[in-house]
């Protein structure tokens, strides 16, 4: 009781405040996002996602190391496939020398011990840009599962870690944990995208990749924004098929979801700081009309408060040099 107690004795200097800190953030708590592309010393800018880069496998083998160096020990792989290897069957997928087969075996000798996390989805290799086959202009569920299976096999034998599956279809993780163990795999990991809510802030991700819908939306397979419990039962099913650590995407529009979902069930929890979010910050701190450093610091505390265990975010090398400096 007031003047006994006096809360502000506990913000009183900046030691004190890291001294009663409940909550850390560190070079640990990240995944890299990593967009491959095909050809030779190829940097591109996505304009869409201002100071992020496309890379070609040479220059991702020397972006590896940078990360590696500066304590981020874990990327999350993702491939612009050509249109011209673009179909309704995801042939591209499962090739064995295709795009991210070789980016996955490009990070892995580069530094083997990178802990490397590879999409599974067909959105990318897909003419219509969804995440599974189509036919008569829907998404074909269980056949779409069955081809899912096959391309984390493929990723498993380039050398994935863990396989993210983010397509948000029935059964998916079940048919992958099979194929992975009867495939000499049961190391290889699943990291599930099991509440992935059919979202506004996906553009400049599709518009890196290439990969929006040709035609509808993709709420048949992704959440209902407006859903909480929705997405604890898709996490237990995940959970229940084999999944190692859930994924909950977007980020900061869905903190009640992280914090709802570290509270009900016990395993890792990553969450996506997906492209619209950060897009907006870059663009407002350009303006002038944020400190891009310490929002962006704010947020990934936040996510953390919430209960997540691990961040997929693209600010992962601008919050590890604030935070060394801050040491």
């Amino acid at each position: 009781m007031y003047p006994l107690n006096r809360n502000r004795r506990l913000r009183s200097s900046q030691t004190i405040r890291d001294l009663v800190r409940e909550t850390s953030l560190s070079n640990k708590d990240f995944i890299v996002p990593i967009f491959a592309v095909e050809g030779k010393n190829i940097k591109n800018e996505i304009l869409s996602m201002p100071g992020y880069f496309q890379l070609s496998l040479d220059l991702i083998e020397k972006e590896v190391r940078q990360l590696w160096g500066m304590g981020l020990k874990a990327v999350l792989v993702f491939v612009k496939v050509e249109d011209k290897l673009k179909d309704n069957k995801g042939k591209e997928a499962l090739n064995k020398d295709g795009l991210m087969q070789r980016a996955i075996k490009t990070i892995k000798n580069s530094v083997p011990e990178m802990l490397v996390f590879t999409d599974v989805a067909l959105d990318p290799y897909s003419k219509f840009g969804h995440d599974g086959i189509v036919e008569n202009f829907k998404i074909l569920n269980d056949q779409t599962i069955d081809l899912l299976a096959q391309i984390s096999v493929s990723h498993a034998n380039a050398g994935s870690d863990f396989v993210a599956p983010s397509d948000m279809m029935d059964g998916r993780v079940l048919k992958i944990r099979q194929a992975l163990e009867n495939n000499g795999h049961k190391n290889t990991g699943i990291m599930s995208y099991s509440a992935k809510y059919a979202s506004s802030l996906y553009g400049p991700f599709r518009n890196a990749l290439d990969s929006a819908p040709e035609f509808g939306d993709k709420k048949t397979y992704q959440m209902d924004y407006a859903n909480q419990k929705e997405a604890l039962n898709e996490a237990l099913k995940d959970l229940d098929e084999g999944a190692d650590i859930i994924m909950i995407k977007p980020g900061l529009p869905y903190l009640d979801i992280v914090n709802f979902l570290s509270e009900k069930i016990i395993c890792p929890i990553a969450v996506y700081q997906v492209s619209g979010e950060y897009s907006m910050l870059k663009i407002a701190a350009a303006k002038g009309f944020l400190n891009f450093d310490q929002v962006m610091i704010e947020q990934l505390y936040a996510f953390k408060r919430a209960g997540a265990s691990m961040i997929v975010t693209y600010h992962a090398k601008n919050a590890i040099k604030l935070l060394n400096k801050s040491l």
